[in-house]
């Protein structure tokens, strides 16, 4: 398993110094996800500063660019990272797709799917193993002129990774994808009997194998010792009672016993009432969806014991200071 972290509004003039602490510090991935800036500016800059480290989307949004420019973004990220780069992307929601970036939203899970697809064929026709010949409902992609090639790159091509939410993504992503973002709502009863079950069903039915697919997830973290105990805390609360109010994640919260919190969530996010929203949460909950421990070490330790067996690499939610001298406690605990 492999331990990873992640860069939320990392700035851009950051990003390259940011991405070589991490990579001392002994993690095997850094994601960037695209929240108030483009993810893949930032990647650039950590590409041609580090020599080891996974730099990935997680995620960027699928629908907000045509396949071929993401296909030529990946290409160009993948021959200067020499390999390194792994494209995730997601669907985000109806309103911020249409309201925030005007772009449409129809059958979004069915337009991921067949954005995988092209997506691939561009990969081939970059690397000159087949024409650019791809029409689908969403896309059509048949014109690729020399001029505007990028040509054949040394390595792999990059990697695709979906976002998974509910049952219907997750089987998706196990048809057609390299790999699977897990999202950070989860439980690991929900991992065992919905998310896998699922992604293996449809990997059987696409005739590959587990080992064809990753699984990699953001995991919520709560470091209680310290002098940010208590904000850390706060925060991963109002996460999880942003994510429980929303009623697409009502099946997970269900699963674990919660399924009358999501009506109450969804009342006091109505509402606006924040200090209500993390109080409604309650005490037991917290180590069910997250990971809570002393110190970051001690967190990491439990994540590893936790998800072994479930997922392939986990990426931490909240990210330490990776400035700290005893750093690398927190890699080392993780591996042993």
């Amino acid at each position: 398993m492999k331990l990873d972290v992640m860069f939320v509004k990392t700035r851009l003039e950051d990003a390259a110094a940011t991405a070589r602490l991490a990579e001392e510090a002994g993690f095997d991935g850094v994601w960037v996800t695209e929240v108030n800036s483009n993810p893949f500016l930032s990647i650039a800059s950590a590409s041609l500063a580090t020599s080891r480290i996974d730099l990935g989307t997680a995620v960027a949004l699928a629908f907000i660019r045509s396949p071929m420019l993401t296909a030529l973004t990946a290409w160009e990220l993948q021959r200067a990272s020499q390999g390194r780069f792994i494209l995730g992307l997601g669907t985000q929601v109806k309103a911020h797709n249409e309201r925030r970036f005007s772009v449409p939203f129809e059958t979004p899970i069915a337009k991921l799917r067949e954005q995988v697809l092209a997506l691939k064929q561009c990969y081939a026709a970059f690397q000159g193993t087949a024409p650019l010949n791809f029409r689908g409902e969403h896309y059509r992609l048949d014109m690729l002129p020399d001029m505007f090639n990028p040509g054949p790159i040394d390595v792999d091509p990059p990697p695709v990774y979906l976002a998974a939410f509910n049952p219907l993504s997750y089987r998706v992503a196990g048809e057609v994808a390299d790999g699977v973002h897990v999202h950070p709502f989860h439980t690991p009863q929900y991992l065992r009997e919905v998310a896998l079950p699922e992604v293996e069903t449809a990997l059987a039915k696409a005739g590959r194998t587990r080992a064809d697919i990753t699984m990699s997830a953001q995991v919520l973290t709560v470091v209680t010792g310290g002098k940010k105990g208590g904000a850390m805390e706060s925060y991963i609360r109002g996460q999880m009672a942003f994510y429980g109010s929303t009623r697409t994640y009502r099946p997970v919260l269900e699963m674990a016993g919660y399924g009358d919190l999501s009506d109450r969530l969804h009342e006091l996010m109505a509402q606006g009432d924040q200090a209500g929203l993390l109080r409604a949460i309650p005490d037991e909950m917290l180590p069910e969806f997250a990971v809570v421990g002393e110190t970051w070490d001690e967190v990491t330790s439990k994540a590893r014991e936790r998800y072994d067996g479930l997922l392939d690499r986990i990426s931490l939610y909240t990210m330490p200071d990776l400035t700290d001298p005893d750093i690398r406690k927190i890699t080392a605990a993780f591996a042993a």
